[in-house]
């Protein structure tokens, strides 16, 4: 019989990718989420449209789960998330909270969080020459305000799920994912997204915004690479936070010159 997994945030682009992986390898798999995919249908076996910062709908996900993927979070580009600090953190609070609950009292295997790179210190993020990050450059903490905060205060949360009732739990840092089906225009894109969507819209001799000097620094990972990524962490015994991502950084400049070398 085929163990049943759930992925929450299976509405979304990093979710609907993973839930199409994990069929892929044989799973048996639930998503849930408060809306459905916006391009492509759904290859999970059921699809719960429930909004997960309810604690019975949590309990409803989590119910005759092996594994459990929370992906879900209310999240964006930089644009969003640095505009909108207090409902992002409530909302995702309430999801991460009710949702480590009730895999717990459902006796759940393994729960694996996506964190993010915005949990990092907020000079290492500004930096031109800074490296690729190590996990333990996470402390002292100084995270993106709002989203950065509550995605870092959840990873010591699973960490003390571990400890105090033995939920074996996984974190996995995401840096910059990209790639199809994902949002390009509204406000919750990405980088690339934001910037091939700006370049797609532009006409003979227009130029484009970009934030920034050009000289910020970031690592890509596309999309297929990231839920293989989550897959093996989940099936690992690595139970500290792992970066998921390249060791490749480019500059935001060679990001968007497609003459630049490192873009070639």
């Amino acid at each position: 019989m085929k163990d049943l997994v759930l992925v929450t945030g299976a509405g979304g682009f990093i979710g609907h990718h993973l839930v199409t992986y994990l069929k892929q390898q044989g799973f048996k798999v639930r998503g849930a989420d408060i809306k459905y995919p916006e391009y492509q249908e759904s290859r999970a076996d059921e699809f719960l449209k429930v909004d997960l910062r309810e604690a019975d709908n949590c309990q409803l996900a989590c119910k005759d789960v092996k594994w459990v993927f929370h992906l879900a979070a209310d999240m964006g580009g930089i644009g969003f998330i640095s505009q909108v600090h207090a409902e992002v953190c409530v909302n995702n609070t309430k999801m991460n909270l009710n949702l480590l609950e009730a895999a717990r009292e459902s006796q759940v295997e393994r729960f694996l969080f996506s964190s993010t790179a915005c949990i990092y210190p907020l000079w290492m993020q500004k930096i031109p020459e800074i490296k690729p990050l190590k996990e333990s450059d996470a402390h002292p903490a100084e995270p993106e305000e709002g989203y950065g905060w509550e995605k870092l205060y959840m990873e010591k949360l699973c960490q003390y799920f571990t400890q105090d009732y033995g939920l074996e739990t996984r974190v996995a840092r995401f840096h910059n994912v990209y790639g199809p089906m994902g949002s390009y225009k509204g406000g919750r894109e990405k980088a690339p997204a934001a910037v091939c969507y700006k370049v797609a819209s532009a006409k003979a001799g227009d130029e484009i915004e970009v934030w920034g000097d050009g000289k910020q620094t970031r690592s890509f990972m596309y999309v297929q690479d990231c839920v293989e990524g989550v897959l093996k962490l989940m099936k690992s015994e690595h139970k500290e936070p792992l970066n998921l991502g390249t060791q490749e950084m480019i500059t935001i400049d060679e990001l968007c010159n497609p003459s630049a070398p490192s873009c070639e």
